[in-house]
């Protein structure tokens, strides 16, 4: 039996540390970020952000170290206060230190056109996230004296109008946000508030109510067994 026992026992710890050492994500709202501009689409702009990190492991496993996030992408659903949708489709995260994926404009018989790499926006979707380090990612933005405030990811850039994206629009209101963040076959969720039916110097992100939760499963347990 002390064989067998020993045994087992060399077959968890190694599992174990394992599991132990797993990327762990966490979701927290990030710092606004406001920019005034001279020659932009807008003269200010405020931008509501998502803060992904990798936590570190315990302090008593400090011995080890935690596994890093690899190729970490993600999306964004934008949902009314009773959870339901605002758009049909979801929009794919942008991390908010990638390179813009500003386009080149053209002009033929008048009208206008974009030529952007799409294997560069592929590319700058993905990002590696180390323990105890952190990365941003962006979620929505709104504009000058605009009511109205629009999700951000790349398409934004060569939207038209530009960073205005039509199919991202959110009227004056207070929406649900739920953010998927993925890797090495792991997923971190998490489902917060926007606040955009004040002014724009109050235009924020607010961690969800109890009760948004509760609405957000529901709808969601509906969707599925329908």
């Amino acid at each position: 039996m002390g064989i067998i026992f020993g045994a087992i026992i060399a077959i968890l710890i190694p599992i174990f540390i394992e599991f132990l050492r797993r990327p762990r994500l966490q979701l927290t709202i990030g710092p606004v970020k406001d920019q005034k501009y001279d020659s932009r689409p807008a003269e200010r702009k405020r931008a509501l952000r998502l803060k992904v990190e990798n936590l570190p492991l315990p302090e008593w496993a400090g011995w080890m170290s935690r596994n890093p996030a690899l190729q970490c992408g993600g999306y964004i659903t934008f949902h009314h206060l009773d959870g339901q949708k605002v758009f049909r489709r979801s929009m794919i995260i942008r991390w908010t230190e990638s390179p813009e994926p500003i386009p080149i404009i053209f002009h033929i018989d008048g009208k206008k056109g974009y030529i952007v790499d799409p294997a560069r926006i592929t590319l700058e979707q993905r990002k590696d996230v180390f323990p105890g380090k952190s990365e941003i990612i962006d979620v929505a933005c709104r504009y000058d004296k605009d009511e109205e405030c629009y999700g951000w990811n790349n398409e934004s850039y060569f939207s038209d109008p530009a960073w205005r994206n039509p199919s991202l629009k959110l009227e004056k209101g207070r929406y649900l946000v739920s953010v998927t963040i993925g890797s090495s076959g792991q997923t971190c969720t998490a489902l917060f508030r926007v606040i955009n039916d004040v002014g724009i110097e109050d235009f924020r992100l607010e961690n969800a109510r109890p009760e948004d939760y509760d609405k957000f499963k529901k709808i969601t347990d509906n969707r599925q067994s329908s």
